[in-house]
């Protein structure tokens, strides 16, 4: 289903705004056309030798008034048109950030923060632009330059000669036929290249101190340099083909004026027309060489603005991968029994199964520990219970309730999940581990900070709970970021928790303390707990051992280490790993 073309959505809802704004331009250019024709009268009553007085006033008092009513008016159109652009640029990148949170994983992992950041500043700014300075110039110049050619056939200006003079002018829809396309041609690529640029700049930020570790900081500044120097030649590029058009406008006009010159001034020498309708001609036709350079402002910026539009629509017409069913139900935390049923997956793209025939039941209230090899598939199959990835029909339920079945936001507020890389936000650790509920009390907070062992590094900090953290949180160590996500994961006290790894950067005895208090804890809720290390999982009410997207061994501890199989290799190799460790100590 294709998305409301956006700034056709926003003019339409806003449209009796634009008109009165448009209104008010519109009458501002025609009182402006008057002026040409005051002059040119005050001329022939100084000519005829007419002067007094009253005639100086009364020339004084209309020019005053053309002045103030148009700045009044102008000025008044000019402010609306302004403020309702900056309202589509916020109206616009709160759509841009909404559709960005419905879209998958899949979709991030092909389009990098650069450019989707991109989509929000570049291109909103330049649609913006059009709205607003391209609607208050193509209103003035329009209505200025339909208004002069109505003044001029109702003054006593010759229709021929006014005809002679509009010869240039007929040139103008040749040049922007030729010009238009080829500006937002150009203008994409430029837009292109700057997303490149704010993508190669995200993630040279965010590997900044890689790049210092490794002392590699010429060859990042000369990456950079290369996707600066194309944005420079594309511009470049634009700009030059943009001031030939923007150049040959007023051209145009300009010849209009050299033949009101050299021919209206022979007519005024033959004595054809007087002085003030000679005076009157060159007024109007220097009036109409401004709204003439305007038009081609305006049509550059439109051609440029299209390039942005088109990109915006594009990305706002994205589907989600991962959509609700039209009667998606709610989950029921009354019986949460979780069966997975003959599951196989594959990855878009991907040549094998990361999972084949997987069939697991985890009663309500039960530990379920999941183990294996890198790649064996554990994160993948968390991935699908969560609808990260879309699960094939019939084979994952919770509750009976087919998770296809089941509203995103009911099955995703019913699981609380803690990754190995848990992301800590750049505010405080109270509302990174409140996350979940912000409303939560400070009693609640230090309780999950306690169950997850993080409670005394924080009390530690000067600023305690209040602490302010660095970007991903990298005040913290590696240890301290993993159990203030799992703090995180034990406040949302979901009827079913997933730990992904969610301990591997914790030494063995902050490692059984935590799992002692998810024990006790969480009794009558489900866990699945993923590891690398068999230490975290051997308590658990059944362990599957995964090997190629396959469960190769199930069972409980005690029943998998009389097995001669994967998993009593594993814990061997982690046992001698451990004696060594300890040994070298």
């Amino acid at each position: 289903m294709q998305s409301p073309r956006v700034l056709y959505s926003y003019l339409r809802s806003h449209w009796h705004v634009y008109a009165f704004a448009i209104l008010s331009i519109t009458v501002a250019n025609v009182v402006q056309a008057f002026y040409p024709r005051v002059l040119g009268q005050f001329t022939d009553t100084l000519q005829t030798g007419g002067i007094n007085r009253e005639a100086i006033v009364d020339a004084s008092l209309k020019l005053l008034f053309i002045g103030i009513a148009f700045g009044l008016l102008a000025g008044l159109g000019q402010y609306i048109i302004m403020r309702l652009g900056r309202k589509f640029e916020f109206v616009a990148r709160g759509k841009l950030f909404t559709r960005f949170t419905t879209l998958s994983e899949h979709y991030y992992s092909k389009h990098g923060v650069g450019k989707l950041l991109s989509y929000v500043m570049n291109d909103v700014t330049s649609v913006r632009e059009s709205i607003s300075m391209g609607v208050n110039q193509t209103t003035n110049a329009v209505i200025l330059i339909v208004s002069v050619l109505v003044m001029m056939t109702l003054s006593s200006i010759p229709v021929y000669l006014i005809l002679v003079c509009m010869i240039p002018l007929l040139f103008i829809p040749w040049v922007v036929v030729l010009f238009g396309p080829r500006v937002r041609g150009r203008s994409l690529k430029v837009q292109e290249s700057l997303a490149k640029m704010t993508e190669t700049a995200e993630e040279q930020f965010g590997g900044i101190r890689v790049t210092k570790k490794f002392a590699v900081e010429p060859i990042m500044r000369a990456r950079f340099g290369r996707t600066v120097d194309t944005i420079v030649d594309n511009q470049l590029r634009l700009v030059r083909l943009s001031s030939m058009f923007q150049a040959l406008l007023p051209f145009l006009g300009g010849l209009s004026l050299i033949i009101a010159i050299a021919y209206g001034g022979y007519l005024t020498i033959q004595g054809s027309i007087t002085i003030g309708s000679f005076v009157s001609l060159t007024l109007y036709l220097r009036m109409i060489v401004n709204p003439l350079q305007q038009i081609g402002n305006v049509i550059n910026t439109m051609q440029r603005s299209r390039a942005s539009l088109e990109r915006l629509n594009n990305m706002l017409a994205v589907q989600p991968d991962i959509q609700e069913s039209p009667d998606a139900k709610a989950l029921d935390a009354a019986s949460p029994e979780l069966r997975i049923r003959g599951l196989s997956f594959s990855y878009p793209g991907a040549g094998q199964e990361a999972l084949r025939n997987i069939n697991l039941t985890v009663p309500h209230g039960k530990t379920l520990g999941i183990i294996g090899k890198t790649g064996s598939g554990k994160t993948t199959l968390v991935k699908l219970l969560l609808r990260v990835y879309e699960p094939p029909h019939g084979t994952i339920s919770i509750g009976g309730l087919d998770v296809r079945g089941a509203t995103l936001e009911s099955l995703r507020t019913f699981i609380a999940y803690v990754p190995q890389d848990g992301f800590l936000f750049s505010t405080s650790i109270r509302d990174n581990i409140a996350f979940s509920d912000r409303s939560s009390g400070m009693e609640t907070v230090e309780r999950s900070a306690k169950q997850a062992q993080i409670y005394d590094n924080i009390t530690d900090f000067p600023d305690g709970f209040e602490t302010k953290l660095g970007e991903r949180g990298i005040t913290l160590s590696g240890g301290q970021r993993q159990r203030t996500s799992l703090a995180r994961g034990f406040l949302k006290g979901a009827p079913i928790l997933i730990l992904d790894d969610s301990v591997s950067a914790v030494d063995a005895v902050t490692e059984t303390n935590i799992i002692d208090n998810l024990h006790s804890q969480r009794r009558g809720k489900t866990t699945i707990i993923i590891a690398h290390r068999i230490s975290a999982i051997k308590h658990a009410d059944e362990i599957v051992v995964l090997d190629k997207g396959t469960i190769v061994q199930r069972g409980t501890h005690e029943q998998l280490m009389k097995q001669d199989g994967l998993y009593a290799s594993l814990y061997a190799i982690q046992e001698e790993g451990t004696r060594y460790a300890e040994g070298k100590g």
